[in-house]
């Protein structure tokens, strides 16, 4: 059991459940990142907490995780591209620490996707845009798909 030293609910507006974002461009700073392993062990990441910075979406926040270390070599150039694009945005080309890029603004392309675990839609961050500029060309790289190509994730 733990005291609520009297707390009164009466006295706090209820927090509501936020929907993800609507898919589009948005000016953020990276407030906080942080290298976590992978589930397995075998890998890490680094995940940067992105927190909106204008508009009707200011303060709102997305998430997005780059596997810098993992055994899929693919993987991690995917995720050193997002990386360099993060850090070309920001003006930061030889970060020492990523807390190197935090609060420096940028646009962040948004999109939605459904969580394979719960279901759920969430927010994912398809490419970074220095401010004042667009994010709309991706910043991670795509697997060519054309006429008689297979989707990359069609593919076994």
């Amino acid at each position: 059991m733990a005291s609520l030293n009297g707390f009164n609910a009466n006295e706090v507006d209820p927090n509501v459940a936020f929907e993800p974002l609507s898919p589009g461009e948005y000016l953020a700073v990276v407030v906080a990142s942080e290298m976590k392993p992978t589930k397995n062990g075998a890998g890490e990441y680094l995940q940067l907490e992105l927190e909106v910075i204008d508009g009707p979406h200011k303060g709102r926040k997305v998430w997005d995780r780059l596997m810098l270390k993992h055994s899929n070599s693919q993987t991690v150039a995917i995720a050193k591209g997002t990386l360099s694009a993060l850090c070309r945005a920001v003006g930061v080309l030889v970060p020492r620490d990523s807390s190197e890029l935090h609060n420096l603004p940028v646009v962040v392309k948004v999109a939605c996707k459904k969580r394979d675990d719960t279901g759920e839609v969430g927010n994912v961050v398809k490419g970074y845009g220095k401010k004042g500029a667009s994010a709309a060309a991706p910043a991670r790289a795509a697997a060519p798909v054309g006429p008689g190509s297979t989707p990359p994730w069609k593919r076994t």
